[in-house]
């Protein structure tokens, strides 16, 4: 039974606006695509596994990550793409919401052999659909523009806003909250604590960003084991199919078909397995690389908030060395203006003048005074005057 238009798969369209930069990008991934589908020849024919996804990834994956640096998802894509890519005459790309995210009202994120890029975009109405096998394509436009094309359901479709709140909805993951942490020890934010211990606030923040630190190791911890287990379980699949491939031939040339029906409904499970393997391994190869990064930031934040504390610690010091010392000059001052004023008194009271204060300087005249005189009498004595 056909479908109607009103189910036929249909796409979204979204025109993108690259500058230059973004332009580039999306060109050198198109050319690292097709560099990847020549990889992919190469290999089947030099290793006879035809369409085989599972082998074709064993023998390609690295060569072509190597070769390409395409992203780890667009390559585990392209695998099952070969035909489909071909057909389109290089025309446009797999994408899936790892590779391309919209983070807004009018813009689009998407994964490139360049790094990820932040694009511009207009609603551009709709489009012819491909049944889905990927959720997004990226396409390159006969005026040498791009687009990216969500599947979509006609009799299903959400408004636009709500399609693009649920794309680029996502929790607040760790590095969001490390970046938080790291910015609650910045020197404003430090100062403007005003009335409370400001040392307090940066102890408060150390233990948090500690906190964090341990939370990041233990989640690279995880993610590293689960690395183990997932690639053990694909290496376990891929010698199975090799094996399975080489029975299956066995049994077509001994003209037991029942038994290679057999073996290929079984090599269908298994490229099935692999598959959600793969994506698991290209999930969690994410997960790794922001516990990574996650905690070099954490580390980077320690440090600086350790630093922090220093700073303000010696501060404190200081500023508390100033005060005593002010408040010893002022009561000095204090009890000398009280003798003074004591002095005063008692010659108001006496009728003497207060004594003169001492002075070095009154000795020096004295001495200077006395040497002169010695010196006169004795030029006296010599003349006999």
């Amino acid at each position: 039974m056909s479908l109607s238009p009103r189910n036929a798969p249909s796409a979204l369209r979204y025109r993108l606006a690259p500058d230059q930069a973004a332009k580039a990008a999306l060109e050198a991934t198109f050319r690292a695509y097709d560099r990847m589908m020549e990889i992919l020849e190469d290999v089947a024919r030099s290793h006879n596994v035809g369409s085989n996804v599972v082998l074709l990834h064993a023998h390609a994956y690295d060569p072509i990550r190597k070769a390409t640096a395409l992203p780890s998802r667009l390559v585990t894509l392209g695998l099952r793409d070969r035909t489909e890519y071909r057909a389109a005459q290089g025309r446009r790309l797999p994408l899936d919401d790892k590779l391309a995210k919209i983070k807004g009202p009018a813009t689009i994120s998407i994964a490139t052999v360049q790094g990820r890029i932040t694009v511009p975009f207009d609603y551009a109405g709709y489009a012819e659909g491909w049944g889905q096998s990927v959720p997004a394509r990226l396409i390159r436009t006969d005026d040498d523009g791009f687009e990216v094309h969500y599947g979509v359901t006609p009799n299903n479709l959400p408004e636009e806003e709500n399609a693009m709140e649920t794309i680029a909805a996502a929790p607040e993951n760790f590095l969001s909250r490390v970046g938080r942490l790291i910015a609650g020890i910045a020197y404003d934010a430090i100062e403007q604590a005003e009335g409370k211990n400001k040392l307090k606030v940066v102890g408060q923040a150390i233990r948090e960003i500690e906190r964090a630190e341990s939370e990041a190791r233990d989640a690279l911890a995880a993610a590293r084991a689960e690395e183990y287990r997932l690639n053990a379980r694909r290496s376990e699949i891929e010698r199975a199919m090799t094996d399975l491939a080489a029975k299956i031939e066995g049994a077509i040339a001994d003209g037991r078909d029942d038994l290679a029906r057999s073996g290929i409904a079984r090599q269908m499970d298994l490229e099935a397995q692999f598959d959600v393997l793969s994506r698991a391994i290209d999930e969690n190869n994410e997960k790794i690389e922001q516990s990574v990064t996650s905690l070099r930031a954490v580390l980077s934040a320690l440090q600086d908030a350790e630093q922090r504390r220093a700073d303000l610690e010696k501060s404190e010091a200081i500023a508390s060395q100033q005060a005593s010392t002010s408040s010893r000059k002022q009561g000095g001052d204090s009890a000398a203006a009280k003798a003074l004023r004591a002095g005063k008194a008692v010659a108001r009271a006496t009728g003497v003048p207060p004594g003169i204060p001492y002075s070095s300087d009154i000795d020096e005249l004295s001495t200077l005074h006395r040497d002169k005189e010695i010196a006169a009498r004795l030029a006296r004595l010599k003349s006999g005057s």
